[in-house]
């Protein structure tokens, strides 16, 4: 089975691209990268070596719930998916509070654990724990109605609660909406600049190997289900590969979320590279020795790799878009 490329050896460089941005901006990326020794974080969630937010009006944003008032300098904030948490993480904001998916023991390791010295488990994604959250004080709940529409009016009761209508394909609008109800604009359209910067670097980097045109196909094993699931165009990955103008195959070129297919149709996820992950106790091992697997020319041309799914599949946001796109261009060649 091949082995999972090393996340510090596939991201070597990227935490100084992350920390200085493009040169030619000078913007920075307030997450660092794994590795890079972070700041202490201060009791209320926040990195203590920013300065101390001066007083800011309340303001209103326009949640998928309708208008939400939010402190105009939100402190102590609570996460309740990852999209979320890349959002706080990604503008400097480290939440006092963050659910996990339930099938992993830790937050998203893309990120160094450090970062998390002040973020309370307050639940799984999906069922947060009312209780815990109300312990924690928070100032603003970010969500979405996905997760956590059902939930809207007792979290609403603990704090203003932000909800997009959902999670995954929208990441960049979300992100938006994320910004403003931290108060973070300025910080966000930064962080816009230096993925822009990043896009532009990489796809011309893929272009001068001659990888432009290869196919990428995007697999993963499910926990539970009989099915594999094939990532089509409308998901978190599937905008990642159209920024940086990688084709994708028949299968997954389409305009939804993705393909269920059952394993004796494995043939289905075939390209020029191959990218799987696997979340949970997925029985993966049972179609990667399968001959049908080791008949997909992904596989015999050794251009299929496992990959983390808590990166991949998970890390939705700019942060997990920049190591997505890291680690891309090292199994690309470029």
């Amino acid at each position: 089975m091949p082995r999972q490329l090393p996340r510090r050896t596939a991201l070597t460089g990227l935490g100084a691209f992350l920390l200085t941005g493009c040169a030619t901006t000078g913007h920075r990326l307030p997450a660092p990268a794994p590795g890079t020794p972070a700041a202490p974080s201060s009791p209320n969630g926040t990195d203590s070596a920013a300065p101390s937010p001066a007083a800011v009006p309340s303001t209103t944003v326009t949640a998928a719930t309708g208008p939400v008032l939010v402190p105009g300098a939100p402190q102590r904030v609570i996460a309740l998916d990852t999209a979320e948490l890349d959002s706080a993480m990604t503008l400097g904001l480290t939440p006092v509070g963050a659910t996990r998916v339930p099938a992993d023991p830790e937050f998203p390791d893309y990120w160094p654990a450090s970062r998390f010295s002040v973020t309370n488990y307050v639940g799984p994604i999906g069922a947060p724990d009312p209780q815990l959250i109300a312990a924690l004080r928070p100032d603003v709940i970010l969500g979405n109605q996905t997760r956590d529409g059902a939930h809207y009016e007792e979290l609403s009761r603990l704090a203003p609660t932000v909800l997009t209508q959902t999670t995954g394909y929208p990441w960049k609008a979300d992100f938006q909406l994320h910004a403003q109800a931290l108060g973070r604009t300025e910080q966000a359209a930064a962080v816009v600049e230096s993925y822009a910067d990043h896009l532009t670097q990489a796809t011309a980097a893929i272009g001068s190997v001659g990888a432009a045109g290869k196919r990428i196909s995007l697999v993963r094993f499910v926990e539970g289900s009989p099915t594999i699931r094939l990532y089509a165009r409308q998901n978190f990955l599937g905008t990642v590969l159209a920024d940086l103008q990688l084709p994708r195959p028949d299968s997954q070129n389409a305009d939804t979320f993705a393909v269920e297919i059952p394993p004796d149709q494995i043939a289905k996820a075939d390209a020029d590279y191959l990218f799987y992950a696997t979340y949970g106790a997925a029985q993966t091992a049972a179609t990667l020795t399968t001959p049908a697997w080791h008949a997909l020319s992904a596989v015999q041309n050794h251009r299929a790799f496992p990959v983390s799914d808590q990166l991949w599949y998970q890390g939705i946001g700019y942060t997990g878009a920049h190591y997505v796109i890291a680690e891309l261009q090292r199994f690309l060649g470029a």
